[in-house]
């Protein structure tokens, strides 16, 4: 970790408590993370002269909320506030400050921040963009990729997101139980997608973080609704794929494909913990896609080599997710299941006609391409390769489609 390493790592954990909390105070989506920013530039200026503060965020929250203020005032033409940037540890004023901006435990306010960017009135998709952007901090491009849209689409349901809560006068309260039951599916969906784009950047110094904190806040959802078997799918998801974060790279950061990673070096608690909720919420016979997603996870945490997969099984369990969440990208990997099952022939026919949904899709390509390798069309395999590299959003995902190439060049 290099001298400022540390601040980039403590300014991205700080965001949702600090965003949270300074939303509670000034009541205003824009506000809130223009301080919370102004108070990063802040931190990046004087932490490295002054060393880290004894609690991150509470500095942060303390300095965002004078510098809006401070901004306020100008506009007002009042006084402005001492510049709160100097003191590198504002020790037990800054959380005491905390405090009163978040009327409690400030730490616990990354959920109930979900929660109000889950408004109803606001369609799904803008829900879960703008609690995705103003909660994990996502770039509008991260956002955008799950959903198969543009940046452009995406950065318009954001801003039509924040303009209708704006409009509406929405309270930043903790919401009742009836509300949390409306805006459950969204909250999920949320923690969900954050943690995938945690997993699939994995080798970035902030994936793991990512995965973590999705994973915290998971349990925290388990709590509020203790019953609820697709909360209990989505954590065992969660587990399941983490559990194998220690196998997935080597140690020139390549990834390694499942069937080659070293399984004695799964997380066994992790698996342990997400089979014991596998088994608890399929006792409520309430399937859903979590949990379908949950237990072709725990097929291939169950078996103790590759050979041992069941893949009819996973297949099977695939056709449920198509039915249950029909999607192209459910489709293209139910495909992979086909391939270990049917042969490559019968899973190239069914990806085929997923082109131009997913034309922009690294996996799409990368998939498409290591079917045509099987069958011998090795010029077609080539073109695939090449449209995947060119969509690699991570080294390791660069590094691993030039390997095939390199195959493709020295056979």
């Amino acid at each position: 970790m290099t001298d400022t390493d540390w601040i980039h790592a403590s300014l991205i954990a700080a965001r949702p408590q600090a965003v949270g909390a300074l939303l509670r105070w000034f009541r205003d989506l824009d506000t809130a993370e223009e301080a919370y920013q102004e108070a990063c530039l802040r931190a990046l200026k004087a932490w490295p002269q002054n060393g880290p503060p004894r609690d991150p965020t509470g500095w942060l929250i303390f300095v965002g909320r004078n510098a809006a203020l401070d901004r306020v005032r100008k506009d007002s033409r009042l006084d402005a506030l001492q510049d709160g940037s100097a003191p590198s540890d504002l020790d037990d004023e800054e959380a005491a400050v905390a405090d009163r901006i978040d009327g409690g435990d400030y730490r616990d306010d990354v959920l109930r921040l979900l929660f109000v960017c889950c408004q109803p009135d606001l369609p799904a998709t803008q829900q879960i963009a703008l609690a995705l952007r103003i909660v994990s901090g996502l770039t509008v491009s991260q956002i955008a990729r799950p959903f198969l849209v543009s940046e452009a689409a995406m950065e318009q349901r954001i801003t039509r997101a924040k303009a209708r809560i704006a409009n509406a006068g929405v309270p930043f309260e903790t919401p009742g139980p009836v509300e949390r039951v409306e805006r459950f599916a969204a909250v999920a969906a949320i923690l969900y997608l954050m943690f995938n784009e945690g997993y699939s950047a994995a080798g970035n110094p902030d994936a793991a973080s990512l995965c973590d904190e999705a994973i915290r806040l998971a349990r925290l959802l388990l709590k509020l609704f203790p019953a609820e078997p697709e909360m209990m799918g989505l954590l065992a998801l969660m587990l399941l794929q983490h559990a194998r974060a220690a196998a997935r790279f080597d140690a020139t950061g390549e990834a390694i494909l499942l069937d080659d990673q070293d399984r004695s070096r799964w997380d066994p608690s992790m698996i342990g913990e997400a089979l014991a909720l596998i088994d608890k919420a399929m006792r409520h016979r309430k399937p859903g896609p979590y949990q379908v997603q949950a237990a072709i996870a725990a097929l291939h945490a169950r078996a103790g080599s590759p050979d041992e997969t069941d893949w009819a099984q996973i297949d099977l369990l695939y056709a449920t997710l198509e039915r249950l969440e029909p999607s192209p990208v459910v489709t293209l990997n139910r495909a992979i299941a086909v391939a270990k099952v049917a042969g490559p022939e019968a899973a190239l026919a069914m990806i085929d006609p997923l082109g131009d949904r997913l034309d922009g899709y690294f996996h799409f390509h990368g998939a498409r391409g290591g079917l045509l390798l099987q069958l011998g069309r090795r010029a077609e395999a080539r073109m695939a390769f090449d449209r995947a590299i060119a969509l690699a959003r991570t080294p390791a995902q660069a590094t691993h489609i030039r390997a095939h190439l390199d195959r493709l060049t020295s056979s």
